[in-house]
């Protein structure tokens, strides 16, 4: 009752200041009083009242019912008719504004606070059935499974959007269609009709969950594995009157075992690798040993003998051999860097950040004193502000020894050797930037030997001007290494210049 207002619709005057002066007696509060339907629309709107008391004949073109209709339309206020006498056309109109209550006058106080009380009491009740029934249908419309509800003669009477969109029925074409011809579903293994199910729920009483993931066959012949479950609806006396069917799209989460199952097959077949790869490290430590331990002690004893041998022919002899061993040396440390390099993976490698314009300096300390021995010009070009390149340097280290080593190699007396540096903006692949590398030296590969540069054991003919020989394997290696460290090589060979250019990214 506390702080209820209450607008008076009254066309007598006296009535309606003897009817608000009651209600402010029991305790309500009377902001208004209208004597007529458009008066009380327009107060209606202005203070909108928890009630409205409406006398059924008011003077104008419009009576108490329009007006009540208008107002209850408008703002769901509750309607309590006033009246002394009606015609029975107007008391049925009146019923379809589906009032609140009906004072016939006179009427005592006790009357009048009766009605109020329980027309308040059942608006209240009706707000809140109103407000839990939006509730329900906004969860049911918003959750990832279709719900379809069903009388208790297997008739449709709910279906929310998820339904809709599974069965490709809407819900205005659904309603009162039986459940069977709207919700069909077959075995996913064999593609024969599942039975109704909902019978059984109807005789047992009972929910039923489906065992077997199924395929709903829509209206349009979509084909949808789903999983479904129905439960029986009971009202407030226990008894069954209808049914709610929910079902779900498992697509996903068939693709999702699916990729599991392959996830773990892919595990298996790495860890088998890895098992693998370890066999091959620990066969290539063994080789490795067996293979280098004899070279170096011949290679040991024969700087004995050249120590301590007179004869020049013999000594002459013994640096043949020392040269030979060296060579073969060479070959087996080649062959089990190729191995290695095969069996590493990515996450064996070691990043950290070069500043180029130190590291590379020092890196050609030792190519700077040959290339002067040789008479040859070694020069690089790097700018001071180079940013940082992530990548790992023993490895950026051989690649660079193997390339300066050739172009020291196969440069003439008084011919250039050039190292240059750059990076440059890589938005195509999303990098921050790319570092170049280009070394070109004076001489030049025949067009014919350059697609074979980088095979294994393949040499330029009547290349090696300084007969410093090798393994034919270096070019084979350094290709590896910088694929291992995400990059590409290329070269290109003309006008008397031979140009190796190397492109990395940060790993």
């Amino acid at each position: 009752m506390k702080n209820t207002k209450i607008l008076v619709v009254e066309d007598e005057g006296i009535v309606a200041k003897d009817l608000q002066n009651r209600l402010k007696k029991i305790g309500y509060i009377v902001p208004a009083i209208a004597s007529t339907a458009v008066e009380a629309i327009h107060q209606a709107a202005e203070i909108l009242p928890d009630l409205v008391l409406m006398d059924i004949k008011l003077k104008g073109d419009i009576d108490g019912v329009e007006a009540a209709w208008e107002i209850h339309n408008r703002w769901n206020i509750p309607i309590i008719y006033l009246t002394a006498y009606a015609d029975d056309s107007t008391l049925e109109r009146a019923k379809k504004t589906e009032p609140f209550g009906y004072l016939l006058k006179p009427f005592k106080e006790r009357e009048l606070y009766t009605t109020i009380e329980i027309a308040l009491n059942k608006d209240k009740l009706e707000k809140q059935l109103k407000e839990n029934k939006q509730f329900l249908t906004t969860v049911i419309k918003s959750i990832d499974h279709g719900v379809i509800a069903s009388d208790d003669q297997e008739l449709v009477t709910f279906m929310n959007p998820v339904a809709e969109k599974l069965t490709g029925w809407k819900q205005e074409e659904a309603i009162r269609k039986d459940v069977s011809e709207i919700f069909k579903i077959i075995n996913i293994e064999n593609r024969i009709p599942v039975e109704n199910t909902l019978k059984q729920v109807f005789q047992k009483e009972k929910m039923f969950c489906s065992q077997e993931d199924v395929i709903l066959i829509s209206k349009n012949g979509i084909e949808t594995p789903i999983n479904n479950r129905i439960a029986p609806i009971k009202n407030d006396t226990n008894n069954l009157i209808g049914v709610v069917l929910l079902f779900r799209d498992i697509t996903e989460h068939k693709l999702a075992i699916e990729a599991r199952r392959e996830q773990v097959v892919q595990e298996q077949i790495v860890l088998q690798l890895e098992q693998l790869n370890q066999v091959k490290d620990d066969f290539l430590n063994t080789v490795s040993h067996e293979l280098r331990t004899p070279l170096s002690n011949i290679i040991m004893t024969l700087q004995i003998l050249k120590n301590t041998c007179t004869n020049k022919q013999e000594q002459r002899y013994l640096e043949i051999l020392q040269s030979e061993c060296n060579r073969e040396l060479d070959l087996i440390n080649d062959l089990l860097d190729l191995q290695r390099i095969d069996a590493t993976t990515t996450s064996s490698l070691n990043p950290e950040p070069l500043m180029l314009q130190y590291w590379l300096p020092n890196l050609l300390e030792a190519f700077f004193v040959r290339s002067q021995q040789r008479q040859q010009i070694l020069r690089l070009n790097i700018p001071s502000d180079m940013p940082p390149l992530i990548t790992d340097s023993s490895n950026l280290v051989r690649i660079f020894s193997e390339l300066l080593n050739n172009a020291c190699k196969y440069t003439p007396a008084g011919g250039e050797i050039i190292l240059s540096v750059h990076h440059v903006e890589n938005e195509e692949y999303n990098a921050t930037h790319s570092t170049i590398f280009t070394i070109g030296n004076s001489t030049e590969i025949p067009a014919a030997a350059l697609p074979d540069i980088f095979e294994k054991f393949y040499r330029v003919p009547h290349a090696d001007i300084w007969k410093q020989g090798g393994t034919g394997l270096g070019l084979t290696l350094v290709q590896k290494i910088v694929a291992q460290l995400h990059g590409t090589i290329e070269v290109e060979s003309r006008a008397g210049w031979t140009t190796f250019t190397l492109t990395f990214s940060n790993l």
